[in-house]
């Protein structure tokens, strides 16, 4: 119980994030997990998507009730998205997490210096 602060500091980040942007709570919590919470870095990565499920489902009702939300341009990313996200959730396992650590990094340092540009 005394780490319990801990985690809704990790959640709140979170949910901050991907309030402001749209997205990008995982980007936040997966390194709050591991360093904040002590967590195992392949539990992280999966925990985080278990908690931004409902984080991003409350983004699109605040974006959708207040008329930010394009549904009808959204369907082909949901699509292709959902396609993405079993895929990636297949292979989960069979990736060694040196190797999901890298890409993740990776991913960070790409979204970042677009976001910059």
């Amino acid at each position: 119980m005394k780490k319990w602060w801990r985690y809704m500091l990790a959640g709140g980040l979170a949910g901050v994030a991907n309030g402001l942007f749209g997205g990008g709570g995982g980007s936040v919590l997966v390194p709050l997990l591991v360093g904040l919470c002590a967590m195992e870095r392949r539990r992280a990565f999966a925990t985080s998507v278990a908690v931004i499920l409902p984080l991003c489902a409350l983004s699109v009702v605040v974006y959708l009730l207040r008329g930010g939300l394009d549904l009808r341009a959204a369907w082909p990313y949901l699509a292709g998205g959902t396609v993405g996200g079993w895929l990636g959730g297949r292979l989960f396992r069979g990736v060694r997490v040196d190797w999901l650590r890298r890409g993740f990094g990776l991913l960070l340092i790409f979204g970042g210096v677009r976001c910059l540009m």
